[in-house]
């Protein structure tokens, strides 16, 4: 990453010597484990701002036209629809089907002549061209076109690609403005034709980021209203770290997820967002008629259930779901225990209500610790207070970093049981994994009384008498973490986990 390492800041922004600093916090993204840091050691990668992204852009398509020898707005062309994998681009162009590759990214191929069309010309406008757009006649100069023979005057170009880039929101690229041309329009020509500065800049816009969501390699920073993208040599699923101070998984661009892996975290976040929950409630809390299983919500006390469907209206009990008509003779046995008969009507409802409740189970304790992290987010403003309350009492700016530490380390713990639950949801029993909920229920003690200490135990007098207290809490935390997620690893290493759907 590109970080300026001779200048120091503290938390007000000021310009501090190094001599005053706690080199072991992070203060722009508060992640100062041993575990992300050795993540950075072992994950290269590199943070561009919009400029670096353009110069990158540019210098991708130079490297290619080295080799491929034709004009730069082409290869960006070819280069899109290969979303930017040089390698793929140079096999397809060296296999001997050139022509066919042109065609597929819609170019023409600038190594062959091309037919042009035949303009319209008449009698009555000789030396003119007529533009199929807005049916007026213009001198050839006032008329232009592409490879594709397709020419019509500058206005109603201007006006096209304007309704494309401001009204339409184009995609990766803009075709030809000819009906059914499929023939696209080069960057250079695109930028000669607009008038409007503004359009152009949003062009530009367009075309950066077309070129950072194409390419595999690059990621757009999830976090709102920041322009920084990552740049990796290989895709992984391990954290990086923007200069906004987000740190987020490079591979699917969620908050970085340690422990839970990114095809389990996105099956649950659909999970979540979905409705399988509200279906899973109907199962749990209704049940089907047995004559045309429609679904029927009892909404009173008694047990005599008439379906309303019109063409049913069947009656049955809603205990054991048989004709209700048995129920007022000798024949009632509705009392009675019949395992078959039970367990054909009620396997499944009993089924969904078990799921509904383990589901429920893991998912209010992952937003339990969701809703604590944005709390204690907000931890970081009274620990400010407090700091220099303490400096006040002559201790030192580096003294009082303690409690800034603790905050972010109270953070992290929080991040990563939040994930666990998410691991916990989908992993079936086994001695592995005994162990690893007893992990679970360490950390989470540990964190309560950490967060307890900060949010309630430390007050204007007994700032100083706590420190110990907090530090030993805060160490042992971070200690239980890297523990857990060092046995979740090993366990990705040497196949341990077993998963249930």
């Amino acid at each position: 990453m590109n970080i300026d390492d001779d200048i120091i800041f503290d938390d007000s922004g000021n310009e501090t010597s190094g001599d005053d600093v706690d080199f072991g916090i992070d203060a722009d993204s508060g992640c100062n484990s041993k575990e992300f840091q050795s993540f950075e050691e072992e994950y290269q990668y590199e943070v561009l701002s919009t400029e670096e992204i353009v110069k990158h852009m540019v210098d991708c398509i130079k490297e290619v036209n080295v080799v491929v020898q034709v004009p730069a707005t082409v290869t960006r062309i070819l280069l899109n629809y290969f979303n930017w994998d040089k390698e793929k681009l140079m096999e397809k162009f060296f296999d001997g089907n050139q022509d066919e590759l042109f065609k597929e990214a819609h170019v023409i191929n600038p190594f062959k002549k091309v037919n042009v069309v035949k303009r319209k010309i008449t009698k009555n406008n000789l030396g003119s061209e007529e533009c199929d757009i807005c049916c007026m006649f213009f001198s050839p100069g006032q008329m232009t076109g592409l490879e594709c023979g397709h020419r019509f005057c500058y206005e109603c170009w201007n006006e096209y690609l304007t309704t494309k880039i401001m009204g339409e929101g184009m995609g990766k690229t803009i075709a030809c403005a000819a009906h059914n041309c499929p023939i696209l329009v080069d960057d250079e020509t695109v930028m000669r034709l607009l008038k409007d500065a503004r359009v152009k800049l949003k062009y530009q816009h367009l075309i950066t980021n077309s070129f950072v969501e194409c390419n595999r390699l690059l990621r757009w920073c999830p976090s709102p209203d920041c322009n920084y993208a990552i740049k990796v040599s290989y895709v992984d699923s391990k954290p990086v770290a923007c200069r906004c101070g987000n740190v987020f998984c490079f591979a699917c661009g969620e908050s970085w997820h340690d422990p839970v892996k990114c095809l389990l975290l996105k099956k649950w976040k659909k999970k979540c967002d979905d409705d399988s929950e509200t279906s899973n409630w109907i199962a749990a809390n209704t049940k089907e008629c047995p004559k045309c299983n429609a679904t029927i919500e009892k909404d009173g006390g008694c047990n005599h259930m008439i379906c309303k469907n019109q063409n049913c209206k069947a009656d049955f009990c809603w205990v054991c779901l048989g004709p209700w008509e048995p129920h007022g003779s000798s024949w009632y046995n509705c009392n009675r225990y019949d395992e078959d008969e039970a367990r054909s009507a009620r396997d499944a409802q009993e089924k969904s209500r078990a799921a509904l409740q383990r589901y429920l189970f893991y998912c209010n304790r992952y937003m339990n610790h969701m809703q604590s992290l944005k709390f204690e987010h907000k931890l970081y403003a009274s620990v400010k207070e407090k700091m220099e309350e303490m400096q006040q009492l002559n201790m030192s700016w580096i003294e009082v970093q303690y409690l800034k530490k603790a905050v972010d380390i109270l953070c992290q713990c929080r991040q990563t049981l939040m994930y666990t639950y998410v691991f916990a949801y989908y992993l079936k029993k086994n001695n592995q994994s005994v162990i690893f909920e007893d992990n679970q229920k360490d950390l989470e003690r540990a964190t309560e009384l950490l967060s307890e200490y900060l949010e309630r135990d430390i007050t204007h007098e007994n700032l100083i008498e706590k420190k110990t207290q907090v530090q030993d809490t805060y160490r042992y935390c971070d200690c239980r973490r890297i523990a857990l997620l060092d046995h979740v690893h090993e366990g990705y290493e040497k196949d341990w986990w077993l998963y249930s759907d």
